[in-house]
């Protein structure tokens, strides 16, 4: 079976997908885009189509305009065909983004890499931010950079916490409001732009911790804990527990899932007997972003990583973090 994640590198301690080649702390960024494979470039051609079937091929070819064909410099593999108004960020200009965070501001490498061949590309880095809850419950404070070169996901600059005793991974957003800073690919990226804005998300990390420390103060009873589960997996008009959802590349059984997450929450989960977890609204929304990370059904971790950063995963773990301040409001 082919892997989503091609190349990838990280920092420190195995990361919770236990993907890729470790690195010593501190290392320059050269190399970061040698070992997390990202020392390559986005190459474009014009789209052609052949207009006569016989005669030379060469003087039948005509060119399409409007669409363009990205491919890699090193080994010539296609990524895909899009606009010819589609904005490139280079695999290098990720890992650049971080060069006087890293030099200057007190930030570090953890983790870098590529997937799905090339067709996206990310960077996660430590803050240097952290806050600790009851019973030495520690969060940290993390920036993920990541593209497409398909049109599958914007240049996206995301806020996020590690929880540390499960690695669970969480995007920072306050009153339903994602910190997410987007940059379409109809536009020029401009990394000075988008780290003006950058410190205004990353101002609202004491605000943030100051809602999960209310989180874990909030203590949920056991109608509570099954409405949670059944609200934040399968929405509030739902709840027969009879019928599957979808997650990842099969349909689940929803019993399957909510019991999962339930036998988190209850005290299998990493870190759940801590005091700030321990029948805590906090406790729930944690289990629900283990679930996520580390125990929804995918075809391999690779995919597993994908959902959780980028896709359904990400978007149920922004689910479970409104309506657990829901609960706690």
């Amino acid at each position: 079976m082919a892997h989503l994640i091609e190349t990838m590198a990280y920092a420190g301690d195995t990361p919770w997908h236990r993907l890729g080649h470790r690195l010593q702390p501190k290392q320059p960024l050269e190399v970061w885009a040698e070992q997390a494979g990202m020392n390559w470039n986005i190459q474009e051609t014009p789209v052609r189509f052949m207009t006569q079937p016989a005669g030379d091929p060469l003087q039948a070819l005509e060119s399409f305009a409007e669409q363009k064909v990205l491919y890699r410099s090193d080994t010539h593999a296609p990524l895909s065909v899009v606009s010819n108004r589609y904005q490139v960020v280079q695999p290098r200009e990720v890992l650049e983004f971080y060069r006087d965070l890293t030099d200057i501001g007190g930030y570090e490498m953890e983790t870098a890499g590529v997937l799905k061949g090339g067709r996206k590309v990310w960077a996660l880095a430590r803050t240097g931010k952290q806050a600790v809850l009851k019973g030495s419950d520690t969060v940290n404070g993390y920036l993920l950079f990541a593209t497409s070169c398909d049109g599958s996901l914007a240049t996206s600059v995301t806020p996020t916490t590690v929880r540390v005793v499960c690695n669970n991974t969480l995007a920072i957003a306050l009153d339903s409001t994602s910190n997410v800073i987007r940059v379409p690919h109809n536009t020029c990226f401009d990394a000075d732009a988008v780290k003006r804005q950058l410190g205004i998300a990353i101002g609202q990390w004491d605000e943030f911790m100051y809602r999960m420390k209310v989180l874990s103060e909030r203590k949920v009873k056991g109608k509570e804990v099954d409405a949670y589960i059944q609200h934040v997996l399968y929405g509030p008009s739902e709840s027969n527990g009879l019928a599957t959802a979808q997650t990842g590349t099969q349909s689940v059984p929803r019993a399957w899932a909510a019991r999962k997450v339930l036998e988190l929450y209850e005290g299998r989960g990493r870190g759940a007997e801590l005091a700030a977890a321990r029948g805590t609204t906090w406790g729930l929304l944690s289990a629900m972003t283990e679930f996520v990370d580390h125990e929804r059904r995918a075809r391999d971790r690779e995919y597993r990583l994908d959902s959780a950063w980028f896709g359904q995963g990400a978007a149920l773990k922004q689910r479970a973090l409104a309506h657990a301040l829901e609960l706690a409001a």
